[in-house]
């Protein structure tokens, strides 16, 4: 267990390592104080969507739709088990403040799936690995920048329009990307294209946590950490919804296996916990700092919820290896 705990650490510390660089930046002025808007709108406009379109192209074919349906319909399922877990809760953290309701709403319904999901799947279990999780967090990517955005974006910037909020630049990667993986276009993208697009893909994670430690910087950080209702809802985010989720899951996984003879592995179970006992996601500060918001209680969120998950990921994980094993991919 000792080990299991120790591999999942060292990704987990390295994202730590990249917001304490963004927080140091800001404290000693090496870059000026608009900077934060600047790798925002680049995360928004540039690095997240070169992310869903190439990530799409890739994995969204017939042939991994086809193979991996029953992980798509279990993520699907968890997603709308998370959203109204998410929709009960918020109320109780934010009563009247219709705009902070929203940054809880999407906190307690998606974990930083990507951000840090993607490189401790990676670390641990290889790239075999990280394409079944990049497959099966699908639904959870559409529901992100759908649903997701329509409660991050401020209403005065979106006019209320319900359609101007989901044609976004991630969004509408993501749907280029679905229509060239299921058609089979991703195969004969030029390579230059796909190069290009890895190269910005690779600066999503970094500048995320970069953006995260320069947010938090601007603000005072004993006043963020006496933030009683961040601390509930980052224990909420990182153990207890997860937990959960996962259980509901098990119980739908083994009906489907006793009822109609399914055999679905425990894997999944391993994928649904790496998407959803993440830390807080970024975009509680990306879309609020892109788009005119306040993205003081996301930086609280990133600032308590990533040092807590140094600890609560590596022994959650340990904890489901002993009882349900050490997945196999």
């Amino acid at each position: 267990m000792l080990t299991t705990f120790l591999a999942t650490l060292s990704p987990i510390a390295t994202l730590f390592l990249c917001i304490v660089i963004g927080f140091v930046a800001r404290k000693a002025k090496l870059l000026p104080d608009n900077a934060g808007k600047v790798m925002a709108k680049m995360e928004n406009w540039i690095f997240v969507p070169a992310l869903n379109f190439i990530t799409m192209s890739r994995f969204f074919t017939v042939a991994t739709v086809r193979d991996h349906a029953t992980n798509l319909i279990l993520s699907c399922i968890g997603v709308g088990i998370a959203i109204s877990m998410a929709l009960l809760l918020a109320r109780f953290f934010a009563k009247n403040d219709l705009a902070e309701r929203g940054i809880y709403k999407y906190a307690l319904t998606f974990g930083n799936s990507g951000y840090a999901g993607d490189p401790i799947v990676l670390a641990l279990f290889g790239d075999l690995a990280l394409s079944y999780y990049k497959i099966y967090c699908i639904p959870i990517s559409i529901v992100i920048y759908t649903w997701g955005m329509t409660v991050l974006v401020p209403q005065g910037e979106a006019k209320g329009a319900l359609w101007k909020k989901l044609l976004n630049a991630p969004m509408v990667a993501i749907l280029l990307g679905v229509i060239t993986g299921i058609t089979g276009l991703g195969a004969h993208l030029p390579l230059v294209l796909t190069d290009t697009l890895d190269k910005l893909k690779a600066c999503m994670g970094p500048v995320a946590m970069l953006l995260c430690g320069f947010t938090v910087a601007a603000y005072s950080v004993p006043h963020m950490l006496k933030q009683g209702r961040v601390y509930i809802a980052s224990l909420l985010r990182l153990t207890v919804l997860p937990a959960i989720l996962i259980a509901a899951l098990f119980g739908i996984k083994t009906l489907g296996n006793h009822l109609f003879g399914f055999e679905i592995p425990n894997s999944v179970l391993f994928l649904t916990f790496f998407a959803t006992a993440t830390p807080l996601g970024m975009n509680t500060i990306v879309f609020p700092e892109a788009y005119g918001g306040n993205p003081k209680t996301g930086a609280s969120m990133a600032l308590i919820s990533h040092t807590l998950c140094v600890i609560t990921i590596p022994l959650m994980y340990a904890l489901m290896t002993v009882l349900l094993g050490v997945p196999s991919f």
